[in-house]
């Protein structure tokens, strides 16, 4: 018996065509217009998976998310949306979607997740709960910006984890953004309403560290007077962030452990063991690993931060969010500047994206502010960010060459174009990636030209091509080739 898909979508377009792929993949697909017809087609006759929209009219996908899992047998449900960010992937995982996917999606990678959610579901044929309220505040992942999948599965884990209890280390480069991660953790868990607590362990003196962190009872030292709460016991009942753990003096180590394992303390001079209801968040940027190598780092509290470690991605590794990025940082700089958001020049843009930036998003921020303090009202150019980021000893990547300062150009080669000009301009240009450009072109051109001989007929193309029919959906999505028939990704 063929495996039922339940797909819930107010766009007919993508609805059905969408039914009609995977019924030609030997799925029993099945449509809802609204989450409130989908959710009575569930109660009718329960599916194996459900993959449903974000933004509909009535009810939402998160709200009938939460609906869903009340009833007896839920399936695994993929929600899928066109208005990407951070703080959705964080607040669809947290409502306990098995995975979130953005429109246009690959449908080969949609198919394959699909295939892992039956999977899944085999297994899981017990009722689910809900997973606790969940924070609706817009800042919840502020300043967490980017659709890259590196940030999309760092913000997938934090949903994951944030609504339970347990211990998380935020591993990650200076500059990546691990507080950010951090309270995004806190306002998505079931202590968002209680005092995030925020410790950074290098910035208090190793003299006054332990003190600080554990408080102290009357004459434990020279001017102690009287009995003091540490900051963990002041955050009983909320959340702990320890940040730069990894830099904590060995001497403390062993209480930290305590406190991890049992959920203990002893205050400095004190005998008397509190026990403290917190949770624990922790980050650092050192090499733990080769911290307990050399004895600098006690190999059992290592062990116990380690079980679940989430790793704020480096700037370069998603070069595709410094568009977005930019123009987040670049509106927050002008408000605190008190002028105008003057926007950017696509040449500066593309030069920005050309870099490797070691001191990650933290660099391009301070970047961006230096170029908009000296700037005159219009658009940043490329000599403005150029000569912000002067001061920085980075080069841009190997092999890119920033573009001149008047090239804001970023079409593709035209067809009429030979192979050898194609990529000589692709390599000059100095934008980033020039091998998948060079790559896009042709695969374009050739999917173009077997559409053509094939009068449009997808299905006969894909066969001239040698490629499955769901892989020549996914390039002619890629590369903007549209047939009447197709499937729309329009957002609605």
């Amino acid at each position: 018996m063929a495996p039922v898909i339940l797909i819930i979508d107010d766009d007919p377009h993508l609805r059905e065509g969408f039914a009609r792929l995977l019924g030609e993949e030997g799925y029993d697909a099945r449509v809802a217009a609204s989450a409130d017809e989908g959710l009575q087609l569930m109660r009718d006759s329960m599916p194996d998976c459900v993959i449903m929209d974000v933004r509909m009219p009535g009810m939402s996908g998160l709200e009938a998310l939460d609906h869903m899992r009340a009833l007896p047998h839920c399936p695994p449900v993929i929600i899928m949306t066109a208005y990407s960010g951070t703080e959705t992937a964080i607040r669809a995982m947290g409502h306990g979607a098995f995975d979130y996917i953005l429109k246009p999606f690959d449908i080969p990678e949609a198919l394959q997740l699909i295939s892992r959610a039956l999977e899944a579901g085999q297994r899981l044929r017990e009722p689910a709960s809900g997973v606790g309220p969940i924070v609706e505040d817009a800042a919840a992942a502020e300043g967490m910006v980017g659709d890259s999948p590196a940030m999309q599965a760092l913000c997938k884990a934090i949903g994951r984890v944030a609504p339970t209890d347990a211990l998380v280390l935020i591993r990650g480069e200076s500059g990546t953004g691990k507080e950010l991660a951090a309270r995004a953790l806190w306002r998505y868990s079931l202590r968002a309403r209680r005092p995030l607590t925020v410790i950074n362990c290098v910035a208090i003196p190793d003299t006054l560290l332990e003190s600080e962190l554990f408080g102290y009872e009357k004459g434990a030292f020279t001017g102690a007077q009287a009995r003091h709460e540490g900051r963990i016991e002041q955050a009983a009942g909320g959340t702990l962030f320890l940040d730069e753990i990894g830099d904590i003096p060995l001497s403390l180590q062993a209480k930290l452990l305590r406190l991890l394992q049992e959920k203990q303390i002893q205050r400095l001079g004190g005998n008397e063991t509190v026990a403290v209801d917190v949770r624990i968040i922790a980050a650092t940027n050192a090499d733990l690993e080769r911290a307990v190598a050399e004895g600098r780092f006690r190999e059992d509290l290592y062990y116990r931060l380690k079980v679940v470690t989430l790793w704020t991605p480096p700037l370069r590794d998603r070069l595709e969010d410094v568009p977005v990025l930019t123009e987040t940082l670049l509106r927050r700089a002008a408000a605190e500047l008190g002028r105008p958001n003057p926007g950017i020049e696509q040449a500066a843009l593309l030069w920005l994206q050309s870099r490797a930036w070691p001191g990650n998003v933290r660099e391009l921020a301070n970047t961006l502010q230096k170029a908009l303090v000296f700037n005159d009202g219009t658009p940043l150019r490329l000599a403005d960010v150029r000569q912000a980021a002067e001061s920085r000893p980075h080069s841009p990547r190997p092999g890119a060459t920033p573009p001149a300062e008047n090239d804001g150009r970023n079409d593709l080669p035209g067809d009429a174009e030979t192979l050898s000009a194609i990529i000589r301009r692709s390599l000059a240009d100095g934008l980033p990636a020039p091998f998948d450009r060079c790559m896009d072109i042709m695969g374009r051109a050739v999917v173009l030209e077997a559409l053509r001989q094939c009068g449009g007929n997808r299905s006969q193309a894909a066969r001239l091509l040698g490629l499955s029919r769901p892989t020549l959906l996914a390039r002619m999505d890629k590369y903007g080739l549209k047939i009447e028939t197709r499937i729309s990704d329009n957002a609605v």
